[in-house]
């Protein structure tokens, strides 16, 4: 069975008191879950204040993006070693307000993700299609062009902790939210595209996770979908009742019998 990830995306949002409280509440309640993967992504500067308090937890501390150099005159760029060096085992790469508002390409996406991987860090990849694509019933071919340039030249190897998260654009920030079954139509595309390119077992094993206005109402209906295996959680992370909700939720669901 693969293990669920509820990881909370923080965007800019939160100054450095305002992280510590909201983590001290989030580790206070969450303490006792052992079957779901917890992640929070503060911005930059706070990833040192986090990282300290997350030390030997059950809280991973992930960061909201990462440039693909080690180092080097790229003014305002954080590479991945700084983010390893203040705990960081995750990374979001290629989420949707990044290629939206900051240029990030395929290409620029799949170079990121070389470099999470080289560091040992594990790379969130986030694809979508918005409203005009899907109307257009475009969603699962961009999806794929998005997973296959973000994806060019790994092998199976390189990406066995790869986690990918199907987030549709029309439904981040917006309340609106797929509806399971078109949530686990795409995540089944996803799944069955990973098998097309690797192999049946990594893509088994894949996580796939859920993001787009994923809120404590609708995670349960969500994560009852074969291929969902978590969410990538936007406005309710930043709300520590909303955030443990669903953690608890995902994982009282997961003492069940879903395969």
């Amino acid at each position: 069975m693969r293990q669920p990830i509820i990881a909370g995306n923080w965007k800019m949002y939160k100054n450095v008191n305002e992280a510590i409280e909201l983590v001290n509440n989030i580790k206070r309640e969450v303490y006792d879950v052992a079957n779901v993967g917890i992640v929070v992504c503060p911005t930059f500067t706070n990833l040192s204040d986090v990282g300290q308090m997350l030390v030997e937890n059950n809280v991973a501390l992930g960061a909201q993006n990462c440039y693909w150099e080690k180092e080097g005159a790229f003014t305002g760029e954080v590479s991945v070693d700084m983010l390893k060096s203040v705990g960081c085992k995750y990374v979001i790469i290629g989420h949707s307000e990044r290629r939206k508002y900051f240029g990030e390409t395929d290409e620029t996406v799949n170079m990121r993700i070389k470099a999470a991987i080289e560091s040992e860090i594990v790379p969130i990849l986030c694809v979508g299609e918005t409203l005009e694509e899907r109307e257009a019933s475009k969603t699962i071919e961009i999806v794929e062009t998005q997973i296959k340039g973000a994806l060019k030249g790994f092998s199976e190897k390189d990406i066995v902790s790869l986690v990918i998260a199907y987030e549709p654009v029309w439904a981040i920030g917006t309340g609106l939210t797929a509806t399971p079954d078109q949530a686990q139509e795409i995540h089944a595309a996803i799944r069955k595209l990973i098998a097309e390119l690797y192999s049946d077992v990594l893509a088994s094993s894949m996580r796939i996770i859920y993001g787009g206005s994923a809120k404590p109402e609708n995670i349960e209906e969500l994560m009852r979908e074969e291929d969902i295996d978590g969410g990538l959680i936007g406005g309710a992370s930043l709300k520590p009742e909303s955030f443990i909700d669903m953690i608890k939720k995902t994982s009282k669901l997961y003492e069940g019998t879903k395969d």
